[in-house]
């Protein structure tokens, strides 16, 4: 009876470790190495689409998988390390195609890439990967579409058009559109509070990345439309927490690379490219090659 009972015990905690994973997974989109923190999360997507949240964690099933059948550090697995691109995947599917059995295919496709990509960025050590294995299975997976199959594309939403700023709706789906969810304010409520059970300094950064985008991106004449419906500032929000830190200097960094993201994601949007989180990706690695040049500069004037 002792064995059986062990044995019951044992399963039941192998269990909520992989559930721990999966909730990991999502909570490291927004650097939170934190299950409570994916839980709200994902309730936060579920606010908003019951079928986003299916997908998110079919997509982070899949990628974790992946790595997991690869042999893939399980440190990096536990942490969620190789369940978030997957996640960003999932959901992507469910806002370029419509859920048919192809794209469900190209859900588990994609999310495969994702992990592989992200181990080769594993593998260097001159920049960090963030969503950059997203980005590359999403783009990848959109032009094979476009070329192949383009009946499996959703079209092109109706551009709309905005008389005022909603000022609220702007600051939350900044937040929101992390994850694509652009219909609920809730959503990125509950993003916001799954990044404070785990950090209030990420708390505080995410503010910092979803409000700063807003006066920035007025000034530069960006329709009310495109900041009412997050536009502006998702790309800020990974920024602000990627580099923000308790120092006054990490607050400067933070906000340098805020800014730079809204004019990445202006650029991008202007020439007509699905920019994803490449903004995030690049401003961050613009930023961080600053700073190296910084600590390189401050080494060679003490030793001189």
């Amino acid at each position: 009876m002792y064995f059986f009972c062990s044995w019951v015990m044992d399963w039941q905690n192998d269990i909520l470790e992989k559930i721990k994973i999966l909730f990991r997974g999502i909570g490291q989109v927004m650097f939170q190495n934190n299950a409570l923190s994916g839980l709200l999360m994902l309730v936060g997507v579920l606010l908003n689409s019951w079928q986003m949240a299916l997908l998110a964690i079919a997509g982070n099933v899949v990628s974790t998988l992946a790595a997991y059948f690869s042999g893939y550090s399980r440190e990096d697995i536990r942490n969620g390390l190789y369940g978030f691109n997957g996640t960003l995947v999932g959901i992507a599917i469910g806002v370029f195609m419509p859920i048919t059995v192809a794209s469900l295919l190209l859900l588990v496709a994609g999310s495969c890439l994702s992990t592989w990509i992200a181990r080769l960025f594993g593998l260097q050590r001159l920049v960090s990967g963030f969503t950059t294995p997203f980005i590359i299975s999403v783009w990848i997976l959109l032009v094979a579409c476009n070329w192949m199959m383009p009946s499996l594309l959703l079209p092109s939403g109706d551009a709309v058009t905005a008389q005022t700023l909603s000022f609220l709706q702007a600051f939350c789906l900044n937040i929101g559109q992390v994850m694509f969810q652009g219909n609920t304010v809730l959503a990125g409520v509950f993003f916001l509070l799954g990044i404070l059970v785990n950090s209030r300094i990420n708390g505080l950064y995410t503010i910092l990345g979803a409000l700063l985008p807003i006066p920035f991106a007025l000034l530069l004449g960006v329709d009310y439309a495109a900041l009412n419906a997050g536009l502006m500032g998702y790309n800020g929000v990974l920024c602000a927490i990627a580099l923000g830190d308790r120092t006054w200097k990490g607050g400067v960094w933070a906000v340098m690379a805020v800014l730079l993201s809204v004019l990445l994601q202006i650029g991008g949007m202007e020439w007509g490219i699905t920019t994803l989180t490449a903004p995030f990706v690049v401003a961050v690695w613009i930023v961080a090659g600053l700073q190296q040049l910084d600590r390189k500069a401050k080494t060679e004037t003490t030793n001189g």
